[in-house]
C-alpha cells in the first residue's frame, strides 16, 4: 500500500485583515470555553448551519494552560487530539501523514479553528503553540479569564496590569510561529484606557482582537450587561484594517446582527448563549419548512427541539469519537404522525439505569471507558442544553446526574427519556397552547411594563422564553436584581458602585414570578457554567 501523502507545509504567514479574509471573513465565532468548546461541541454547532456557511463559522478550542501543555504528553493528548499517534513531540507538517489526522483541527471538518492558551511565560507559550500550529489557523492568548484560578496562576485577565509581559507573550508568537497570533481581552475602567490597551496588544503583533465588553470583576451574579459602546469606540478609533470581534450579550440568533450593527465589529462571538442553545448561529427555517427538528408555535415563536439537538450530539459522539455507526433511530415524533405508532418509552435493557441502580451493577454494553475530552464534557453540556426540561422531569435529571463520561449506553437512555418527554410536551401543547404562551401585560407588575430587554431581565426572559422542550438561553438576573433578591452579597464599596450604575433600573418585583413560571432556581451558577474571558 502506498504511503499517504504528507500535509503540505504552511504557506507564507498572513496577518491582520489579509489573514482574516483568507479564512473566509467569518462573522460568527464560537468562543473558547474551559472544557466546553471541545471537538464534538464544535461539530454539533456547525451541523445546524447550511453547507455554504458552516465553514464560515470560526471556532476556538477550550483554553489550555500553556505550561502544562508543554510539560507532559499526557496533558496534551488528553486535551487536544489532532492525530491518532498523539503529540509526544513537536510535529512538523512534513512529518504528519494525512491518514493519521483525527479530530481537532482536521481540515476536512474542523476549520477554521483557533487554539487558545493562557500563559505568563513567553517561552512556555511558544513551545505549547508549536505543538498545535500545524492543526489550526491561529493561536490565541487568553487575557480575559476572570476566575479565581486565573488570579492565583497569574494569567488571563490578571495580566492586564502587566502590559510589558503581555507584549512579550504576543510578540514572541508573532515573531516565531508559522500561524498568526490573536488575543481576547476585556474592557478596562474607561474607554480611553481600553483603547490604549488594545493598541498595545496590536502593536505586539496580534492579528485579531476579541473584545469582551465586560470588566474583570463582572462575573457570577455581578456579570451584568456587556458594554457594546466601548467596542464601538474601539472600532471608531482604531485603524480600519484592524479586525475586531465583539463578545458579550449574545443570547439569541437575532442578537448577532444587532451586535454587528451597534458595534461595527467584524464578527460576533458567543459563549454562554451557545452552551444553552448550540443552534444559536443557525438561521431558523422558513414557516412551513420546520420538518421534525424545528418547532414553531401558533404565535410564530420557535426553536430547535431538545431531543433533535441531543440526538445529533449523540450521533457525532458515535461517528467521530467512538468511530462507529450510530444506532438506527426512528424519526422524531411530530403530532401529525399516525396514531398507530407504538408509544416512545425507555428501552427495557436500559431500565436499570433509569431506575437508579448503582453504577457497579449497571450493564456496560458497548461502553468504552475513555478520558476523551469529548466524553468528559457530555454531562455538563446536557445539563445546559436540557435545563428547562430537567427542571420539570426530575427523573431525567437524576439519570443524567448518574451518567459518566464514556458510558454511552447511559446517555442513550437519557436520550430515550428526553424523546418521550418531548413527545409529551408536543401533545400537551396541541391540547392547550394557551398555557405555554407568555402572560398578558396586565399580569405583569406596573414597573415591568414597557421596559426594554436591556433594562430588566424580566423583559429578556419574556423575549427568550419558549416551551420547556425547546432550546433557549439562560437569562441571568441583572446585578441590582440579584442584590435586591439576596442572592448577591457585596461590600459597602461595591454596593455603592452597583447602586450608582443601576439606579435607573426598576426593582425586580416580577423576577420571582418569572422564575416560578420558568421552574428553575436562580442560585449561583455552577462551576461548569463558568466560561473564561
Amino acid at each position: 500500500m502506498d504511503a499517504p501523502e504528507p500535509i503540505p507545509p504552511a504557506a507564507k504567514k498572513l496577518t491582520g485583515r489579509a489573514f482574516y479574509e483568507s479564512i473566509g471573513s467569518p462573522k460568527m465565532i464560537l468562543a473558547p470555553m474551559v472544557d466546553q468548546s471541545e471537538f464534538a461541541w464544535r461539530m454539533l454547532t456547525r451541523s445546524f448551519m447550511n453547507p455554504e456557511t458552516s465553514k464560515t463559522l470560526l471556532a476556538y478550542t477550550p483554553m489550555f494552560h500553556g505550561r502544562l501543555f508543554t510539560e507532559t504528553a499526557k496533558f496534551r493528548n488528553h486535551h487536544f487530539q489532532p492525530i491518532k499517534a498523539g503529540l509526544d513531540c513537536v510535529p512538523s507538517p512534513e512529518s504528519i501523514a494525512s491518514g493519521d489526522l483525527h479530530l481537532d483541527g482536521n481540515p476536512a471538518i474542523d476549520r477554521p479553528l483557533f487554539v487558545q492558551f493562557c500563559a505568563n511565560s513567553p517561552d512556555d507559550l511558544l513551545q505549547a503553540a508549536k505543538y498545535v500550529q500545524p492543526f489550526c489557523d491561529a493561536v490565541d492568548l487568553n487575557l480575559g479569564c476572570p476566575q479565581g484560578i486565573a488570579r492565583k496562576g497569574h494569567y488571563g485577565a490578571f495580566l492586564q496590569e502587566d502590559w510589558g509581559l503581555i507584549y512579550k507573550l504576543i510578540n514572541k508568537l508573532h515573531l516565531h510561529l508559522d500561524v498568526p497570533v490573536t488575543a481576547k481581552m476585556r474592557i478596562l475602567e474607561t474607554k480611553e484606557k481600553t483603547l490604549e490597551y488594545a493598541k498595545m496588544i496590536l502593536s505586539a503583533g496580534a492579528s485579531i482582537i476579541t473584545v469582551h465588553g465586560r470588566q474583570r470583576d463582572q462575573k457570577g451574579h455581578q456579570t451584568g450587561l456587556a458594554d457594546w459602546s466601548v467596542i464601538r469606540y474601539l472600532r471608531d478609533k482604531l485603524p480600519p484594517e484592524t479586525v475586531i470581534f465583539a463578545n458579550g450579550n449574545i443570547l439569541r440568533h437575532e442578537d448577532i446582527q444587532k451586535c454587528l450593527d451597534e458595534t461595527k465589529a467584524d464578527g460576533v462571538m458567543s459563549a454562554e448563549g451557545n452552551l444553552y442553545d448550540p443552534t444559536i448561529f443557525a438561521e431558523p427555517p422558513a414557516a412551513g419548512e420546520e420538518g421534525r427538528e424545528y418547532w414553531r408555535g401558533r404565535d410564530g415563536k420557535g426553536g430547535y427541539r431538545m431531543d433533535a439537538v441531543f440526538r445529533r450530539y449523540m450521533d457525532i459522539m458515535h461517528r467521530y469519537v467512538l468511530e462507529q455507526d450510530p444506532p438506527e433511530r426512528r424519526p422524531l415524533y411530530i403530532p401529525s404522525d399516525p396514531v398507530s405508532e407504538p408509544p416512545l418509552t425507555v428501552d427495557e435493557d436500559d431500565r436499570s439505569v433509569a431506575e437508579g441502580e448503582p453504577p457497579a451493577k449497571r450493564q456496560k454494553r458497548g461502553n468504552k471507558k475513555t478520558t476523551s475530552p469529548n466524553f468528559l464534557a457530555m454531562q455538563p453540556h446536557l445539563f445546559h442544553l436540557l435545563r428547562p426540561l430537567v427542571a420539570k422531569h426530575t427523573d431525567i435529571r437524576d439519570v443524567l446526574a448518574s451518567s459518566r463520561g464514556g458510558e454511552i449506553a447511559a446517555f442513550e437512555t437519557v436520550l430515550s427519556m428526553v424523546e418521550a418527554a418531548v413527545k409529551e410536551g408536543l401533545l400537551d401543547y396541541d391540547k392547550d397552547p394557551s398555557k405555554y404562551e407568555e402572560p398578558l401585560d396586565s399580569e405583569l407588575g406596573l414597573s415591568e411594563q414597557g421596559k426594554a430587554e436591556n433594562e430588566s431581565s424580566v423583559a429578556m426572559v419574556r423575549a427568550c422564553k419558549r416551551p420547556w422542550w425547546i432550546c433557549q438561553p439562560y437569562v441571568r438576573p441583572l446585578p441590582k436584581e440579584a442584590l435586591e433578591k439576596g442572592s448577591l452579597t457585596v461590600g459597602k464599596k461595591e454596593k455603592k458602585q452597583l447602586e450608582k450604575v443601576n439606579a435607573h433600573l426598576p426593582k425586580p418585583s416580577e423576577r420571582e414570578r418569572v422564575d416560578e413560571r420558568d421552574g428553575m432556581p436562580r442560585g449561583e451558577m455552577p462551576k461548569e457554567s463558568q466560561v473564561c474571558g
